[in-house]
């Protein structure tokens, strides 16, 4: 952009010849041949002169970096993918992905913002699309996160988008377009984290169509008895007593919410609380 400037400036300046400059007045400055008159936005005016940045010059910008990081903390795969970028483009768009990784828990729509900076300086990078649109998606943005993934998707056609776009529907209120992405043939490939967080989106959206026994059928089909106690067996067995007690099944429930309890430890679900709920009803 300095260069296109450059030129610019340049275009219509008149030849150098031998001619005599023209006389000075007394008190006058010399003319200055070629050069162009001063904008009233000069880059050169005083900060508190300078008119507001934009909506899209603040997106550009992004949210205030934290000195700390230095965009060294992505994944070695996701900073491969930067390096088809120009250096000092690369290493900004990487702090800002760095700066979103750090945020998108305690503060999703600051890392939102932090993805937008990133978009707007490489928006044909899938990595750079995935990130804004799992940021968008923590921050409640739906429709935007749907976009960004859908746009990963096509660029380099990845299928482990579909858990969080199926919930993207079921947030827009498209029910019946979430179990479409349901019933995809790459979720029979998913890892088991993947294949049940799918299981729970699409129990979700058969309860949200008003139909909870399909929701416990589609939800007695994972591994519910699985012996790991990882995070998605957790949210599997929580999504189960919860359907449970939808379809005025307390006492089953009850058991599935203890079940859920046993092995949460890092205290992702309120089984507890609800436990203890149903125990008080009883």
């Amino acid at each position: 952009m300095a260069d296109d400037r450059r030129r610019d400036d340049k275009r219509g300046a008149p030849a150098r010849t031998s001619a005599k400059k023209p006389a000075r007045t007394s008190g006058s400055k010399p003319a200055r041949t070629g050069s162009r008159p001063a904008r009233k936005d000069d880059w050169k005016r005083p900060k508190e002169e300078q008119r507001p940045r934009t909506e899209v010059q603040a997106r550009y910008d992004g949210p205030p970096m934290p000195e700390e990081i230095t965009g060294k903390e992505l994944d070695r795969s996701v900073a491969a993918q930067l390096k088809g970028l120009p250096e000092k483009l690369a290493a900004r768009v990487a702090r800002h992905l760095a700066a979103a990784g750090m945020l998108i828990d305690d503060d999703p729509e600051t890392a939102y913002q932090h993805t937008l900076a990133a978009r707007a300086r490489a928006a044909r990078l899938a990595v750079v699309r995935e990130a804004c649109g799992e940021a968008a998606y923590a921050a409640g943005h739906y429709a935007e996160a749907l976009a960004e993934l859908r746009a990963a998707k096509r660029m380099n056609g990845a299928t482990a988008y579909l858990p969080i776009m199926a919930d993207c529907h079921r947030a827009l209120g498209q029910a019946e377009q979430a179990l479409k992405l349901a019933r995809s043939p790459s979720v029979a490939n998913f890892p088991a984290e993947a294949k049940a967080e799918m299981t729970i989106v699409e129990a979700g959206a058969r309860r949200d169509l008003g139909q909870v026994d399909a929701a416990l059928r589609t939800l007695e089909q994972a591994p519910l008895m699985s012996k790991s106690r990882a995070p998605w067996v957790v949210r599997l067995r929580y999504a189960y007593a919860d359907a449970l007690d939808a379809a005025g099944r307390p006492e089953e429930a009850l058991v599935w919410f203890h079940r859920t309890h046993a092995i949460d430890s890092d205290q992702l679900t309120d089984a507890d609380v609800r436990a203890e709920a149903l125990e008080r009803q009883g």
